[in-house]
């Protein structure tokens, strides 16, 4: 009995530590130290928050950056990739379709390199960036659509030069784009 009571305090003692007093000190810090990314990195325009630049949206108008494909139509409770096999003959196949729609729909030619990134969907399905490569390709269509002069378009250019992100402390990742935030910023333009 003398064991079993110890057993009980202890296991009182652990829970009241890791599952309350933890959290609630490491909720704190990051809500001191980072308040916008603990609170979901949400972006407000005009006292309203329209959506949380971690997560992906789909933009399907001509006068936008599209992101990269989604395995999983941009939704983020289901979050996840196509799962399909570096080998897989329906993942070349769908690679395939959707480098063809991207050279179509920026009227670039058949030979064009083309990122992965514009082809590929992201591990999550809600990857919010894509690649510079990706979006310099993209700039030509949307200056087009949006009728913007060589003054404009220059503009435009040097946009997604300020947006670009490095990678993280110079070792991790690839330099990227946040869609959401450079569509936001083209508007302003």
């Amino acid at each position: 009995m003398k064991i079993f009571l110890i057993s009980a305090k202890f296991l009182l003692l652990m829970t009241l530590i890791t599952g309350l007093f933890y959290p609630f000190f490491i909720f704190g810090i990051a809500k001191i130290a980072f308040p916008n990314k603990s609170g979901g990195s949400f972006i407000e325009i005009g006292g309203v928050k329209i959506s949380s630049e971690l997560i992906a949206q789909k933009f399907d108008s001509s006068i936008y950056f599209q992101p990269r494909p989604s395995a999983i139509s941009y939704l983020p409770m289901p979050s996840g990739g196509s799962n399909l096999a570096p080998t897989s003959l329906k993942l070349r196949n769908k690679s395939d379709s959707l480098k063809k729609a991207f050279i179509r729909r920026n009227l670039l030619s058949e030979n064009t390199a083309i990122p992965p990134d514009a082809v590929f969907s992201s591990g999550s399905g809600i990857d919010p960036h894509i690649s510079p490569e990706n979006a310099l390709l993209q700039a030509e269509r949307i200056a087009s659509a949006r009728g913007f002069g060589l003054d404009k378009k220059n503009k435009l250019l040097e946009l997604i030069n300020i947006l670009t992100e490095q990678k993280q402390f110079g070792l991790f990742g690839e330099p990227r784009i946040n869609v959401l935030i450079l569509n936001i910023e083209l508007d302003k333009l």
